[in-house]
């Protein structure tokens, strides 16, 4: 087991507050045999410089415990490529009195640079806690901390990390703060690593993010090094496919990570197999919570996937195929595309749309078939297996050509046994007609549109013959 493994494993909720907060802007598509472009990354560190944080923690009071930590986090930072990080800071501007206290009371001290951290630094060795605790205003000020970026930009990750002892002084409600950041695609679900709070606390803070315990100074610098590490690196990750018989053999299908927050699309591939015959390793990044969509028909779709870092992680997706083949009917090539509406058993929505002399795969299961020729066949129960195809073939319809001596109105009927049913209306302004009819038994009903009595209709039986050309005259 990893340190990081070992960490989540055996701590949680206690006392100082970390809350990492990772937005994603733009994630690009990449093909999976290629690594992505490193992205940009902007690390805000939102610090609380409170009153509270003056009280003892160890054998010195919290914000010292705090700076030096973070001080020597800033150090292995130092010339870390693809990195700019910025400093806010709340509490430290107005001293708290009993009956007034400065909600407003936060300010981004460091702007973003590659070169902040000397001015952060600096900030931190004089910064004097005095203030009160304003979370919400906080976070909500720091959403916009960090540069626009547009289409053309660079792609960025924008990351949070807040550190506090409190939770929110102000009335206001940080976790409605998260919610409206996340639902704008400005922020993800943050990291929350709490230290000394009462469960209250603890529980009212849990819905701002994924709620981390610290008990005890280590703990929380080794903690610091957790989620500035994920903030920083990617990880790896494998998509197998699973078939029915629960092998990770189907490939060659186009796969959808989004963010499970926001539905924002962030990486967009297809599905490969290495020469090993191995489903393909991708390069992901650890802060997302996924929506794994695997495009088959219908799609395979896991929900809430997290992704460990550090460790190489198997994403499964149940994905058994079988193929569907769409045959017509012996003869010449057919000049008409005729197509198949594909619904799974007993659905009433349309899953796919395919055409006759065509194969498409489809996820194993049973599925209803509504080919559009005259007249419409229905073919229901049609099992799609893994790994094997299923052949449905269609008769090649005939030619039906009604050459009425005059315009009028008509109709064609199929003969369902003693029953006719309705197939299609016939032009009441053209002296000629054409209809591509399915092999079978059928009846013309006509009348002249010169005709002015119901007495004057005239019916025609015929058949029809696959690939063959069949008239009918008035």
């Amino acid at each position: 087991m990893t340190n990081t493994m070992w960490y989540y494993s055996r701590f949680f909720p206690k006392h100082f507050l970390a809350i990492a907060f990772a937005m994603g802007i733009g994630g690009n598509a990449f093909a999976q045999e290629q690594a992505p472009e490193p992205a940009l990354t902007r690390m805000l560190f939102v610090m609380d410089a409170s009153n509270s944080m003056n009280a003892f923690w160890g054998n010195q009071p919290k914000i010292n415990t705090a700076r030096e930590l973070l001080l020597k986090s800033l150090k292995e930072l130092e010339g870390q490529p693809d990195l700019e990080l910025a400093l806010r800071l709340y509490g430290h501007q107005t001293a708290i009195v009993p009956g007034n206290q400065d909600c407003d009371d936060t300010k981004l001290e460091v702007p973003f640079s590659a070169n902040a951290i000397p001015a952060m630094r600096n900030v931190l060795n004089s910064v004097r806690c005095q203030g009160t605790t304003p979370i919400a205003r906080s976070l909500e000020k720091s959403g916009g901390d960090f540069p626009a970026t547009g289409p053309g930009d660079r792609k960025v990750r924008n990351v949070i990390i807040l550190i506090t002892d409190g939770i929110e002084a102000c009335d206001e409600d940080p976790c409605a703060v998260s919610r409206a950041l996340q639902a704008k695609g400005i922020t993800l679900k943050p990291f929350v690593i709490g230290v000394g709070l009462i469960e209250a606390d603890k529980y009212s803070l849990q819905c701002v993010g994924n709620y981390f315990d610290a008990s005890t100074p280590e703990l929380f610098e080794h903690v610091l090094k957790v989620v500035v590490t994920q903030a920083l690196n990617s990880t790896t990750a494998q998509v197998s496919l699973m078939t029915e018989n629960g092998q990770p053999t189907e490939t060659d299908v186009p796969v959808t990570f989004y963010d499970q927050k926001t539905g924002l699309p962030l990486y967009h591939f297809v599905h490969t197999m290495n020469d090993r015959n191995i489903p393909d390793t991708l390069s992901i990044d650890p802060i997302h919570t996924y929506r794994v969509v695997a495009h088959t028909l219908p799609p395979s779709v896991r929900e809430d996937v997290k992704v460990r870092p550090g460790i190489h992680n198997i994403i499964a997706v149940d994905a058994g195929l079988g193929t569907l083949q769409l045959n017509l009917g012996s003869g010449p090539p057919d000049a008409q595309t005729i197509p198949c509406i594909i619904r799974r058993k007993d659905e009433l929505s349309t899953l796919h749309v395919q055409s006759l002399g065509t194969s498409q795969r489809l996820r194993t299961g049973f599925y209803d078939l509504e080919v559009l020729t005259l007249p419409r066949l229905l073919i229901t129960d049609v099992k799609v297996q893994q790994g094997k195809t299923t052949e449905i073939a269609v008769p090649r319809p005939g030619t039906l050509n009604i050459l009425p001596s005059a315009s009028g109105p008509g109709a064609i009927f199929v003969k369902r046994g003693d029953e006719l049913e309705w197939v299609a209306d016939m032009d009441p302004l053209s002296v000629r007609s054409q209809y591509r009819l399915l092999p079978g038994n059928y009846q013309v009903l006509y009348r002249s549109g010169k005709a002015q009595r119901t007495e004057l209709s005239i019916t025609k039986d015929v058949t029809i013959e696959s690939g063959r050309s069949t008239t009918v005259n008035f």
